[in-house]
């Protein structure tokens, strides 16, 4: 990966970005897409559009998340603890003993989430592990109810405190790239067009509060009303022990970007994103998606009368926790592949039954 996409990537990852508070995340987008992009704004949702070629009368739509997983404030008892909620898919049996960093008006205060002695567990308490949330409680170092109110209010939000950590082999760990490496391919891919020839317009979306609904995608897919839509995000790889290869289909970290088909995704649009990355000598998967609900493709695929849709997922190890991995590499080819599947549009072609 080039420096200056390098930098982007772990700056954007430095700035947690809960779902519906991506505002951090945000402004190091649209500071990169504003280097590249003709016009880059927001929408009311907190969208982030960078687009190249806005005159041109055919448009292609990418879409990248910002949010990510996080953690609300829902109540603190009379000790000081704090009681929070979920935003997104969180796994509450990984919560205990983590620290986190919760965004409040007077800035950032760190906590902890407490975690009861093992030699203070009951034998029923040791084989199940807590599976509730409100059970849990963070521990700010308050002495009681009003000293926590001097620095926390009810719906503050917090993320895990995990930052960036390289592994062997490329390999690269941290919280928060479901979905940073959406929002970052979709971005930088503006970066890579930049002085080539394009014949559509490309509005470049990093979305918000897909985590919560799909809310950012459903938006912003209405408001640009695309000819074609392709979603990035992050997949899931079975390389690993526990993952059943058998329910998901194949894929493995550093085999490139994995390609989905199912009933969310336009079947001509997918064998055009498969030749071209023969022709390109671009490395992928393939993973069947009987659903296909759960991501922003959905979103575009459903907005008004409907738009071709793919999805194209960077594979991963150990969604949805602090130490979710993936190979840079395959970054690099994730975006590869849609600069140039981009390049190689006419503006003119046909996907089922409508024009493009």
């Amino acid at each position: 990966m080039q420096k200056v996409a390098l930098s982007f990537l772990k700056e954007l990852v430095s700035r947690p970005s809960p779902t519906g508070w991506e505002e951090p995340g945000q402004e190091v987008v649209a500071a990169h897409m504003g280097k590249y992009a003709d016009k880059v704004e927001g929408d009311t949702m907190g969208n982030i559009h960078g687009v190249i070629n806005p005159g041109a009368s055919k448009r292609i739509m990418l879409a990248g998340h910002c949010d990510e997983i996080g953690l609300m404030v829902q109540h603190i008892d009379e000790k000081g603890y704090l009681i929070m909620s979920a935003l997104g898919g969180v796994n509450v049996t990984l919560l205990p003993a983590e620290r986190i960093i919760i965004k409040t008006a007077k800035g950032d205060i760190p906590g902890i989430v407490g975690a009861k002695p093992i030699h203070l567990l009951e034998k029923e308490e040791r084989e199940k592990p807590q599976n509730k949330i409100h059970e849990l409680w963070v521990d700010i170092g308050a002495k009681d109810r009003k000293d926590a109110e001097k620095y926390v209010a009810l719906g503050d939000v917090a993320t895990i405190d995990s930052g960036w950590i390289e592994l062997k082999n490329g390999l690269v760990a941290c919280r928060g790239f479901d979905n940073r490496i959406g929002s970052f391919v979709v971005a930088d891919v503006l970066r890579r067009l930049k002085g080539r020839k394009v014949n559509v317009a490309v509005h470049a979306v990093s979305t918000v509060q897909e985590e919560v609904g799909l809310r950012g995608a459903r938006v912003a897919s209405f408001g640009i009303d695309p000819h074609l839509g392709i979603a990035v995000d992050l997949g899931f790889s079975t390389d690993c022990p526990g993952v059943n290869e058998k329910i998901l289909g194949s894929a493995e970290i550093g085999g490139g970007p994995i390609l989905h088909c199912g009933p969310t995704y336009n079947k001509e649009l997918l064998e055009k994103m498969r030749k071209v990355a023969k022709e390109k000598k671009i490395a992928t998967q393939f993973q069947p998606e009987n659903r296909g609900m759960g991501t922003d493709a959905f979103a575009i695929n459903m907005t008004r009368a409907g738009v071709p849709a793919a999805l194209l997922s960077v594979p991963s190890r150990y969604m949805h926790s602090p130490v979710e991995t993936l190979d840079i590499a395959d970054i690099d080819k994730t975006a590869d592949l849609i600069t140039e599947f981009i390049v190689k549009l006419s503006g003119r072609e046909k996907w089922g039954a409508r024009k493009f």
